[in-house]
């Protein structure tokens, strides 16, 4: 899996002249993109997928870590038992969705 951007430029790059020729309609012409097209659709796609890499691990914690309503009941349980839920559920919604280096 790529993990830096210049990786993730020559994934974008070897997918894009895997699928060649790719066409375009502009006002129901149909034709190929040019050369200038093709680089600036690696870039797009490299730099759409290194946001990917780069983000989606926040909305995963988000959605992994429910409400705050919910985690707040976790620290008030575990202040009660002395426990440690709420920490260890941390811990894993972390450790399931690491922050890129």
């Amino acid at each position: 899996m790529a993990t830096t951007y210049e990786e993730f430029l020559a994934e974008a790059t070897t997918e894009i002249e895997n699928a060649k020729p790719v066409n375009i309609n502009i006002n129901n012409e149909i034709r190929e993109l040019t050369d200038a097209e093709y680089d600036d659709l690696i870039v797009r796609t490299a730099s759409v997928k290194w946001d990917a890499y780069q983000y989606n691990y926040i909305e995963a914690r988000q959605v992994a870590y429910g409400s705050i309503g919910d985690q707040l009941d976790m620290m008030y349980k575990d202040a009660i038992n002395g426990t440690t839920t709420w920490q260890d559920h941390v811990a894993q919604v972390k450790a399931d969705n690491p922050k890129p280096e």
